[in-house]
């Protein structure tokens, strides 16, 4: 993981199924890699990811329930 990038409140769909009201955004280099040995690890990843004009999209939840987004930005970004 390279950086957290930010942490802004975002509506409930968007951090479900947290029960947080807000959620981590970081930075990472290499999406599938790092989804990849979250999973090995053990970590609860969630199925779901997204690739968009933006870059690259997949979330974690924490030990405590929250959600974490991780991004890997488009090339060039």
């Amino acid at each position: 993981m390279k950086r957290v990038t930010g942490i802004a409140e975002a509506d409930k769909d968007l951090v479900a199924p947290s029960k947080a009201s807000f959620m981590v955004n970081c930075r990472v280099a290499d999406l599938h890699a790092l989804i990849a040995e979250l999973r090995k690890e053990g970590c609860n990843v969630l199925d779901k990811t997204d690739d968009s004009e933006y870059g690259k999209f997949g979330w974690v939840i924490d030990p405590e329930g929250n959600k974490v987004e991780l991004w890997e930005p488009a090339p060039g970004q």
